[in-house]
């Protein structure tokens, strides 16, 4: 009998209660003809925008999904209809959303951008639910974790550093200001996922963007409002976890996921690669943190390119390394125009650094100014550890009032530009690169910008060279300012925080805390669009992960062999949710829909040769993008706006000098 006979009949047993549940789960997904056969058998138009989470409930039988929308969605996917669409209350794109354990799938836990924790019951009215909130976490709440078999507690983590564990019979909404009540741990980094050992829920594990997974026994921990708070970065953990390679780097982690029985970890790092470790292991226990000298030297890296959010041309199955467009001719006018926004960006930025150094000036060293807030599935997930930050205007402007940006520009790993608004005054000079005087030619700016959609932003710009040389001693003015818009308090509070944290890594290293190596690395994908990167096991055998270039990624656990590639969205992959028991999975990502796979195909098959194609693809393209920053068409638009009020000073200040000299004459 085929393996589709025995699938079909095994289901059979197991829907009259012959078979164990888990039956069809161990006996068909650990074969590699099964993952070979995996086609597309469902797409769910379910959500109006980007689906950043995705989760199956206990049975298998509905998933929920959270959008950029702030829509919460329940669906059934082998009838394609949808149970409940929920208008959550989040006011920012949603980033998790779990169904509570035991809850009859009635009670939703769901974070978003903006930090908000929402606690939503499914048969209450929007106004009751709107009311249960934790407005706990500053800055975006990445993941919420529930724990396994408990309907009444969970945890969350964010951009603040903090993971907080929350009980529901205690309370269902908090909205103190600066609330410190339910804080749990403090990793002083941004924690940017978690999860919890399926078998003994006590450990914790937590991914934060310098690059480390802490395990914690949350045994040891308690949070103010049990009265058990200890404070200590270190108190309850039990392992931590960094590749040799990025001990000295700040890696953002964008997933972690527990193996089944609990006994390794899977961990997928932004602009890097995805690795398996064992909790149990301690053959890196003689790894140490980076010197001083080369914490500094690392807060300075290296500036490669700037990227407009909203230009998705770096992904999707028919994404090209630069080097590759370059070679076949491909620079024409059918590239996008957020595309050739960027590369405009970019050799202006890059050309005015050049223009700075060939002057003899060195680029002020700065400082990072706190972790990125990252908003929205097209946002950009990094280990950044600097940002561009603007004061707000002192009134509400419109972009042709708009004066120089305040900004502190710097560069780390796929960092992202979360300034927008315009600060003090521009300068009135008239001189152009260099020192020299500026020319009499009229810098030409022709600006109009429509806000509809990411994709379809339109700018339209026409200028001249004058205009351009011009916009690259702007560019100069912005880097060279760096260091000289961070407060006092700021730097003070920065300098306090690296002291604990140097103080609790140095305490670390004489308590039993282990240190895993790396068992296996997992490459060919590529993660460095998206804060949002989900990795996962399937089974015992397989390891799989979402990618920029719009495929999954499917490996041999133990051999690191890659196996299925499967293409599953236009731009990029994020979330891939195994069901808990059929060999049937669920992706989602910039497509504004769900995909449901299952072993359709008649006989097994990979394309190897175009696999090989996508992998070599990938490596050129990370390696391309691995310092870039991305920053907000807005940015751009407030620099131009600014060059206009600076040509208006300009020209004024021209024939004020003009005036000046003929009523000399005229004396």
């Amino acid at each position: 009998m085929s393996c589709s006979g025995n699938l079909v009949w095994d289901v059979n047993k197991r829907s009259i209660g012959y078979n164990d549940p888990n039956a069809v789960r161990i006996n068909y997904l650990g074969r590699r003809e099964f993952v070979q056969r995996l086609k597309l058998e469902a797409t769910l138009n379910v959500h109006d925008g980007c689906v950043n989470t995705i989760s199956w409930n206990d049975t298998g039988e509905y998933i929920l999904s959270g959008s950029d929308d702030t829509n919460l969605v329940i669906t059934n996917p082998y009838n394609r209809k949808v149970k409940a669409t929920i208008r959550s209350g989040h006011r920012a794109n949603i980033f998790s959303a779990k169904f509570m354990p035991q809850t009859s799938d009635q009670q939703i836990i769901s974070c978003s951008g903006d930090g908000i924790i929402y606690y939503t019951h499914t048969e209450k009215s929007p106004d009751i639910n709107r009311q249960c909130q934790f407005t706990c976490h500053y800055g975006t709440a990445y993941e919420i974790m529930t724990v396994p078999n408990d309907p009444y507690t969970f945890l969350s983590c964010g951009e603040d550093g903090t993971v907080r564990w929350f009980d529901l019979r205690t309370k269902t909404s908090c909205t103190k200001e600066d609330c410190k009540d339910d804080i749990l741990i403090n990793c002083r980094r941004a924690a940017t996922s978690i999860s919890i050992s399926p078998l003994v829920p006590y450990y914790l594990a937590v991914g934060c963007s310098d690059s480390s997974v802490r395990i914690y026994d949350r045994r040891m921990l308690g949070t103010r409002a049990t009265g058990n708070y200890m404070g200590r970065g270190t108190t309850g953990m039990c392992v931590r976890f960094v590749p040799a390679h990025l001990s000295n780097k700040s890696c953002r982690v964008t997933s972690l996921c527990y193996s089944g029985d609990g006994q390794e970890v899977l961990v997928s790092y932004s602009s890097d690669y995805v690795y398996l470790f064992d909790p149990n292991n301690d053959q890196a226990r003689e790894l140490k943190g980076p010197s001083e000298e080369r914490r500094e030297e690392l807060r300075q890296p290296p500036v490669k390119r700037l990227r407009l959010r909203g230009d998705w041309s770096d992904t999707g199955p028919r994404a090209r390394p630069e080097s590759e467009r370059e070679r076949d001719g491909e620079q024409s006018p059918n590239v996008s125009l957020m595309q050739r926004m960027s590369d405009m960006l970019s050799r202006w930025f890059e050309e005015a650094s050049e223009a700075q150094g060939s002057r003899g000036t060195t680029r002020p060293q700065t400082r990072p100014t706190g972790e990125t807030l990252g908003q929205g599935c097209g946002w950009p997930s990094t280990s950044s550890s600097s940002t561009v930050t603007a004061h707000p205007p002192s009134t509400s402007s419109s972009m042709e009032s708009s004066v120089l940006p305040s900004c502190a520009l710097t560069s780390s790993p796929d960092s992202d530009v979360t300034g927008t608004s315009s600060g003090s005054g521009a300068p009135s000079s008239s001189t152009g690169p260099g020192g020299s005087r500026a020319s009499t030619a009229e810098p030409v700016l022709s600006l109009h910008y429509s806000t509809e959609g990411t994709t379809t932003s339109t700018i339209k710009l026409d200028f001249t060279d004058e205009c351009e040389r011009f916009l690259l001693s702007i560019l100069c003015i912005m880097c060279a300012c760096v260091c000289h818009r961070r407060s006092a308090a700021a730097r003070i509070q920065e300098l306090f925080r690296r002291r604990k944290e140097r103080r609790e890594m140095e305490e670390s290293e004489t308590q039993n805390i282990r240190r895993p190596s790396v068992k296996m690395v997992y490459k060919g994908h590529r993660n460095s669009r998206t804060m949002i990167k989900e990795s996962c096991f399937w089974g015992n055998n397989f390891v799989m992960s979402g990618s920029d270039c719009g495929h999954i990624f499917i490996w041999n656990r133990h051999t690191g062999e890659h196996l299925m590639l499967l293409e599953a969205d236009n731009h990029v992959v994020n979330c891939l949710q195994p069901h808990p028991y059929d060999p049937i999975l669920a992706s989602s990502g910039i497509d504004y829909d769900i995909k449901i796979w299952s072993p359709l195909e008649a006989s097994p098959s990979f394309n190897r040769v175009l696999a090989d194609e996508v992998i070599t693809r990938n490596e050129l393209m990370l390696e391309e993008t691995r310092n870039t920053i991305t920053v907000p068409a807005s940015f751009m638009l407030r620099m131009l706006a600014s060059l206009n009020h600076i040509r208006t000073d300009r020209l004024e200040g021209d024939r004020s000098e003009g005036s000046g000299q003929e009523n000399e004459d005229d004396q």
